[in-house]
């Protein structure tokens, strides 16, 4: 970045990269390929911040940006770059570490699609719309998208799971 870079940029990257880190990790299920997400998020973000200082929420542009990145990249052949099966153990408080570990699995197994779908609806607490906008999918395709991903996580995680978030 350089020095020249605009104040407001760098609040901005300095604010939203850790929750833009965190979204990454879930996409990604690699803690070194959402740094690199992150990165060429924010690049481009940077490339274009006069144009999106004006916008009404850079931090949904920056998302959108992100997600859909990400898919290009999973959609490109010549990605042989793997996901690893779990991410680096993270505690916090009051947090149930088995549940979320459980889940993070479970989004692993999914396809790349419905990991996002998923993600942005149900992780990031999007609403259909702002899913369906930052997937380029009608709202109505993200409703039976999610449904489908859902039962297929449920799935993945078998039976037992209620349990484990019962507890």
């Amino acid at each position: 970045m350089s020095p020249e870079a605009p104040a407001d940029y760098l609040e901005f990257a300095a604010a939203r990269s850790g929750h833009l880190f965190r979204t990454a990790c879930l996409l990604t299920g690699d803690w070194h390929l959402a740094e690199d997400l992150v990165q060429e998020t924010l690049g481009k973000m940077y490339r274009s911040w006069r144009r999106l200082s004006r916008v009404d929420s850079p931090v949904a542009y920056a998302h959108t940006v992100m997600v859909r990145t990400y898919l290009s990249q999973r959609r490109r052949r010549s990605s042989t770059e793997r996901p690893s099966e779990r991410l680096p153990e993270q505690s916090g408080p009051g947090e149930d570490t088995a549940l979320r570990l459980t889940l993070i699995d479970g989004l692993a197994q999914l396809s790349t699609r419905d990991r996002a779908v998923l993600i942005l609806r149900y992780w990031e607490d999007r609403s259909v719309e702002e899913t369906a906008h930052a997937l380029r999918l009608s709202p109505g395709a993200v409703r039976s998208q999610s449904m489908r991903a859902l039962q297929r996580l449920r799935t993945l995680l078998g039976e037992g799971f209620p349990d484990l978030a019962a507890r």
